[in-house]
């Protein structure tokens, strides 16, 4: 397997020495971050990455931290798939700092930017982006947290829940109902520091691959009006603006988790004794290899196709759609398969496929769960038909 996909055209040199630079950094840095302490270990990693200058690809603007002036889809991409061979909590960190900024990059202030993007590209500042609610997840239209205008600021009430990084963040970028229209054209995005007044953490919330989750609440929460991003009711299209960039590296990081599964059940295969000879030898164990190999290359072909279209400044919404959908499922098939080729070792806590099956289970629901994923391919199709 290795990095044979890299010698594909949707690909520069820049992003051949990427991947080979980060693949090295991560095994001596990264991959051996596992403990008890999520949190600690999450910060650990942001702070990594920021001094390496690897976050400096989750931002915009060479002026900001960033090392371009346009996020770069395809070294994102590539960077998440290599962390998420290595670490799937380096991943997630790494991807944090994107979408919890991405907003900042996109349509914020020249002032936004000084302020924020720097301090996330360093590593120096842990960003969140706050938009699903306990009733409001993939229907964003059905959101009730508002934010009032009160002139030279906003009142924000309300709460969010699923927030990565949610307890940990220094500042979140949160989407609220701010009456410009009805539904989705009514809603606005204002970046909240942690240390504001009425901002509380209610809840931390578990989840079966460790991550920084909470649930948050805003009491009359004060934000002045420099710190709403963008216009008035167009919080909408900002919150799709940031997710189009980033839900193609969702792919990408279920893609690295399938090519470290691959690799686990190719070693395992070959190595494990069966019947007085090796689990490799057997028609059915070779099926299954070629199986996950197939379902590899496909999602990464979908994947590499979105994220090169987008850097060539087309709309990208079915073609992430697609790759978001099938690297997800292909991934959990693979993980699944390889999960099983381990036997009994394959479950036994800490074993790099049980914890690559946890991690795995989440990318098919966040940032637009597979379902919704095939509405938006529907919906495309049928607007061109």
């Amino acid at each position: 397997m290795g990095n044979a996909h890299l010698e594909w055209p949707f690909f520069d040199t820049h992003h051949r020495a990427l991947v080979d630079q980060l693949d090295t950094w991560a095994g001596e840095n990264v991959a051996q971050i596992h403990s008890d302490d999520t949190d600690g270990d999450c910060k650990r990693l942001v702070r990594l990455m920021g001094e390496a200058g690897w976050l400096r690809y989750a931002v915009a603007g060479m002026a900001y931290g960033g090392v371009t002036d346009a996020i770069d889809t395809r070294a994102v991409c590539l960077i998440r798939e290599t962390l998420a061979m290595h670490n799937g909590l380096a991943d997630f960190s790494f991807a944090m700092q994107g979408l919890g900024s991405g907003a900042i990059s996109l349509d914020g202030s020249d002032a936004q930017k000084l302020a924020y993007l720097p301090r996330v590209a360093s590593g120096k500042a842990i960003a969140a982006f706050a938009l699903s609610e306990p009733n409001a997840g993939s229907d964003v239209s059905a959101m009730t947290c508002a934010a009032e205008d009160h002139g030279d600021h906003y009142v924000l009430n309300g709460e969010k829940t699923w927030i990565s990084n949610g307890g940990i963040a220094d500042f979140y970028v949160v989407f609220a109902r701010t009456g410009e229209a009805p539904g989705a054209r009514g809603i606005s995005a204002f970046i909240v520091d942690a240390d504001t007044p009425g901002f509380i953490v209610s809840n931390r919330i578990r989840v079966m691959a460790p991550h920084p989750l909470a649930t948050i609440r805003f009491e009359q929460c004060r934000i002045p009006q420099s710190q709403r991003i963008g216009e008035a009711g167009q919080g909408f299209k900002v919150a799709m603006r940031t997710l189009d960039v980033f839900r193609t590296s969702v792919a990408a990081a279920a893609l690295g988790f399938a090519k470290r599964a691959l690799q686990e059940a190719l070693a395992r295969a070959k190595s494990r004794d069966m019947f007085g000879g090796k689990l490799a030898d057997f028609q059915l164990t070779q099926a299954t290899l070629a199986d996950m190999a197939l379902s590899v290359d496909s999602a990464s072909l979908l994947t590499y196709r979105a994220a090169w279209q987008r850097d060539q400044g087309l709309n990208v919404t079915k073609e992430a759609a697609m790759a978001k959908l099938a690297a997800t499922e292909q991934a959990q098939r693979v993980i699944d398969a390889a999960v099983q080729m381990w036997g009994g070792m394959g479950v036994v806590s800490g074993v790099m496929v049980e914890r690559l099956y946890r991690e795995i289970r989440a990318l098919r629901i966040y940032e637009g769960a597979t379902a919704v994923q095939q509405l938006i391919i529907a919906r495309e199709l049928l607007k061109h038909a």
